[in-house]
């Protein structure tokens, strides 16, 4: 047995989740011992992996492990991107897998009450059924609810509706005392003393376990619409973002991507993206009330992209062109992701990411290295993939590991420097994990870190809550 998971922490174990729960074979071991990061360097198999059912068990699990001093690292979907459920230090895996209800869809106050382990696939489909829908998507509909708020999760639709955060309005969380706590509830507003919530969310279960979440959900938009807008230029492009938001025009998506990962992404699933013109494209989802609205927000965003220097306005006005649209771009990470070894998610403000794509762009050519670049222009989250690969004539040439290494932390350096330089801030919507720590050190003010410290020790004292994260 590893040196925390004695023979009787294990018989406790299996007393409180069963037997078939507490798994302990290396295959399942090194199963649960990594996230979606690329690199082996920072995987870890868990000593134990335990899989509650209820808060009850959960908070019997952390009880015991903390008297113990045993770490526990929360897990959901297991698809972050810098090592957040890493067992980093060894001890308890919570797989919070089997806590996967959605305990109620409330149509009157706009509210759903779900587990933590509950993905976001699901919990769209219980919404829509129900007539809504749930704005924030961060990309991976495996990813578990809990998780997501563990990481303040974002993606594309921020720009118009905010992250995660802007829809958890209650939590039951476990502190690692083993307490129960219920945070919230469906509520629109509280100014009920400290907001103990908000600290649990994007905390990376270093503060507490969630184990439940009270969600809002909105009234489903009457219809969608998608534009693809090529630009000579990324200056043209992101030019237009400042000047189509001070129109009264607000898309529920507004990302840059340009044509190199497009083709490539058009080649991996044999689709065709309505057109090659330009060097980069503005692709805009709109959401109306009515077709009228449709229209006007529709000519607005043409007019004002063609006023700024667009080459053309390519508009998917039918079910099948959107889909084939929307296919094409949430796949081009499964496109590149072969040849990646790390995406950045450096946020900057709006007005500053042309300047910084230029830079990472000069970082490239410093290093002979090929870093496709895209994301969220309405809201400055840019992301920088670091790739074991380069990009000749239209071809993925693949690199020998010694060949990327030797300026792998260089490049990924001088990139956070820029986007720090530029006012961002290290991550976005990815969360910091183990993979960001030394960056978040150099990001922030010393005595911001300590204040953080505080609140890790107040609320986690013997310090065995996903260990190793965010800081040492």
């Amino acid at each position: 047995m590893p040196q925390f998971i004695t023979p009787e922490i294990r018989v406790a174990l299996e007393g409180i989740v069963g037997a078939g729960n507490v798994l302990a074979d290396p295959d399942t071991l090194a199963a649960y011992g990594h996230d979606e990061f690329f690199l082996n360097d920072i995987r870890r198999s868990a000593d134990i992996v335990v899989r509650p059912k209820t808060a009850a068990d959960v908070a019997a699990v952390i009880k015991l492990a903390d008297a113990a001093r045993i770490p526990v690292t929360a897990r959901g979907g297991a698809t972050g991107l810098c090592g957040g459920c890493v067992p980093s230090l060894g001890g308890i895996v919570l797989s919070l897998e089997r806590m996967n209800r959605v305990l109620e869809i409330d149509p009157v106050n706009q509210m759903a009450v779900v587990e933590a382990g509950v993905t976001l696939n699901e919990f769209e489909k219980a919404v829509a059924e129900a007539g809504f829908d749930f704005p924030p998507h961060p990309g991976e509909e495996s990813a578990a609810i809990g998780g997501m708020i563990a990481t303040n999760a974002g993606g594309s639709r921020a720009v118009k509706y905010g992250v995660i955060r802007n829809y958890v309005r209650g939590l039951e969380v476990v502190t690692a005392a083993g307490v129960i706590l219920n945070l919230g509830g469906k509520l629109i507003k509280s100014s009920s003393g400290y907001n103990l919530m908000h600290l649990f969310i994007g905390s990376e279960g270093t503060l507490g376990v969630i184990t439940k979440a009270v969600l809002q959900f909105r009234t489903k938009p009457a219809m969608t619409r998608s534009l693809v807008i090529p630009f000579d230029s990324l200056e043209a492009a992101i030019e237009t973002v400042p000047v189509l938001l001070g129109r009264d025009t607000v898309p529920l998506a507004l990302e840059f991507v340009p044509l190199d990962v497009i083709k490539i992404t058009e080649e991996h699933l044999h689709r065709t993206w309505p057109c090659h013109a330009g060097s980069v494209h503005l692709f805009i989802i709109l959401d109306a009330a009515s077709e009228a609205d449709m229209d006007r927000q529709s000519e607005a965003v043409a007019e004002t992209a063609l006023e700024r220097g667009a080459l053309d306005v390519f508009v998917a006005d039918t079910a099948a062109k959107q889909e084939n649209i929307l296919t094409i771009r949430s796949k081009i990470y499964e496109a590149i992701k072969a040849h990646t070894v790390e995406i950045l998610d450096i946020a900057v403000p709006r007005g500053e990411i042309a300047a910084h794509v230029e830079r990472v762009r000069e970082i490239g050519e410093k290093y002979n290295a090929w870093l496709p670049t895209f994301g969220h222009a309405g809201d400055g989250n840019v992301h920088t993939h670091l790739m074991k690969a380069r990009y000749v004539d239209g071809r993925i040439v693949p690199l020998a590991e010694d060949e990327w290494r030797a300026s792998f932390e260089a490049v990924r350096a001088e990139i956070y420097a820029d986007g720090l330089a530029r006012g961002g801030v290290v991550s976005g919507e990815h969360g910091i994990g183990i993979v960001k720590k030394k960056y978040l050190a150099a990001s922030l003010p010393s005595g911001q870190i300590e204040l953080m410290r505080g609140i890790k020790r107040a609320f986690d004292p013997n310090g065995i809550l996903n260990p190793g994260k965010i800081f040492d």
